[in-house]
Order: C-alpha cells, then sequence, then structure tokens
C-alpha cells in the first residue's frame, strides 16, 4: 500500500479523529471496552453559582484517571484539596477501580499527593525545562 505522510501544522480536530479512530478499533480488539465515564467534582462561588475549582476524573479500564485538581489559592490550606481527593477515592472504590493514577509538576503538589498515600511511578525530567512532570499512583485493593 502506498502512502503519503504530510505536515498538518494546525490539525484540525477532523484530522485528530483520523488518527484516533484506527487507534480506538485496535485497543478495543486487544483491552477490550473501555466503556470509560468523566465525572466533575465542582467547587462553586456561591455568590454567583460560578465553578471557581475542583477535581474532574475519567474511570477507563478500572482505573480512575484524576485529570484535573484545582483549589484557588485563597482557599488553599482549608482541607477542600484532600476533601476532593477522598471523595474521588470513594467514585473509584464504588466503581470496583483497581487504583487511581495521575500527573503532576514538580512545582504543583507533589507532596500532598504523597501525603495522601499516593507513589510515584514514574518522571519526566526537564519538563517544562528546569521542573519535572510525575506520575502518581494509589491501588485500591
Amino acid at each position: 500500500m502506498s502512502v503519503e505522510i504530510q505536515i498538518s501544522e494546525n490539525a484540525t480536530e477532523a484530522e485528530r479523529l483520523g488518527i484516533l479512530s484506527p487507534l480506538l478499533a485496535h485497543n478495543l480488539s486487544n483491552g477490550g471496552d473501555d466503556a470509560h465515564e468523566t465525572f466533575a467534582l465542582l467547587l462553586r462561588d456561591p455568590d454567583n453559582n460560578e465553578v471557581i475549582g475542583g477535581l474532574y476524573g475519567k474511570v477507563s479500564y478500572q482505573w480512575l484517571l484524576i485529570d484535573l485538581v484545582s483549589v484557588p489559592e485563597s482557599m488553599r490550606g482549608q482541607g477542600i484539596g484532600e476533601r476532593l481527593m477522598r471523595m474521588a477515592e470513594d467514585i473509584a472504590r464504588k466503581k470496583n477501580c483497581t487504583g487511581i493514577w495521575l500527573e503532576t509538576f514538580s512545582f504543583q503538589a507533589p507532596g500532598f499527593y504523597l501525603k495522601l498515600g499516593y507513589s510515584e511511578f514514574g518522571r519526566l525530567a526537564d519538563y517544562p525545562p528546569g521542573h519535572t512532570r510525575l506520575y502518581f499512583q494509589k491501588l485500591l485493593r
């Protein structure tokens, strides 16, 4: 089969889906249906109902990926982040997850995750330059 390789500087969503579709088919035939579900734990400003932070996660292949965690700087140190994480762990247990994983930067919250019982399983040095991208997990079973 002949193929042409072309650079797309600002790839469109349609181009992304053209790459993703055969990958998803391959994953389905080898790893089974991941039947992923997303959820969010929202921190809302009581004055205007605006979302000001929270946690966004995705359950896939019996693992919970914590994709985003954000607590406004003025609210840090009050246990809100820990409450969000415990709530996410409860969701993971209810969905019979094996564990939870997440990514963070060295300048974000690695100590916070260690304090909550997460262990580092990988790192990418100098990403961004001068810092490290860290990968953490917590087994639930």
